[in-house]
C-alpha cells in the first residue's frame, strides 16, 4: 500500500482529529526536527527531545491552520524553530541556576579540542555552532546538516532571503576562524 500523502495525512487529522494519521506524520518527520533542534540546542539531546515533542503538540493543536501555502514539513519546521525561540526567550527571562554541564556554559578558551575521534568532531562541531547567534546556527544547520535550499530556509525562519544569505555568510566565516583556531586547518 503506498503511504498517505502529507495533505491527505493533515486532512484526517484537521477535519476528523484521526491521531493514527497524525501518529504517521509524527514518525515521518520527528528525526529531521529532532535532528533541526539538536543543531540548534548545541547538542543537548535532552532538550532537543523536549522541544521536539513540543513542537508536535503545537502542530496538532494548531493543524487547523495549517494552509499548504508551503510544504507540510516546512511548516513544521517553523512551529520547531518558533518553539526553540521561545524557549531562549523564557531561559533569558528565568533567575540564572547552576550549570548543566554542557560547553555553552564554559568560556570558549576553556574548550579543549578533542582528539579526531567521531565523537570528538562531533563535539567540537556543536561547541563552534555554539558561538553563533541562534539565527545564525539555524540557517546553517538547515542549509550545511539538512541540506535545505535558500528559500525553503526563508520560509522555515520565516526571513526574507536575502536575510538567510547574511546570516549564512556570517556563520560560516565565524565557524571558519573558530575551527581554525581550533586546530582544524581545513585539510581534514
Amino acid at each position: 500500500m503506498e503511504s498517505l500523502s502529507d495533505i491527505s495525512l493533515v486532512t484526517q487529522v484537521a477535519v476528523f482529529r484521526n491521531r493514527r494519521a497524525f501518529d504517521q506524520l509524527v514518525r515521518r518527520y520527528q528525526s529531521p526536527v529532532r535532528k533541526f533542534l539538536l543543531g540548534l540546542t548545541h547538542g543537548n539531546e535532552a532538550l532537543s527531545d523536549d522541544l521536539a515533542q513540543d513542537t508536535f503538540l503545537k502542530a496538532y493543536e494548531h493543524i487547523t491552520q495549517f494552509r499548504c501555502m508551503s510544504s507540510f514539513k516546512t511548516w513544521l519546521f517553523r512551529i520547531a524553530y518558533r518553539v526553540f525561540y521561545d524557549y531562549k526567550r523564557r531561559a533569558a527571562l528565568a533567575p540564572p541556576s547552576a550549570p548543566e554541564g554542557t560547553a555553552v556554559g564554559h568560556t570558549l578558551d576553556t574548550i579543549a579540542v578533542s582528539s579526531g575521534s567521531v565523537e570528538g568532531t562531533a563535539a567540537d562541531i556543536h561547541r563552534a555552532l555554539a558561538i553563533l547567534k541562534d539565527e545564525e546556527r539555524a540557517c546553517i544547520t538547515l542549509q550545511m546538516v539538512d541540506g535545505y535550499q535558500m528559500d525553503e530556509i526563508a520560509q522555515m525562519l520565516s526571513m526574507p532571503v536575502n536575510t538567510v544569505k547574511s546570516h549564512l555568510r556570517r556563520g560560516k566565516e565565524k565557524l571558519t576562524v573558530y575551527l581554525k583556531q581550533n586546530g582544524y586547518d581545513g585539510k581534514r
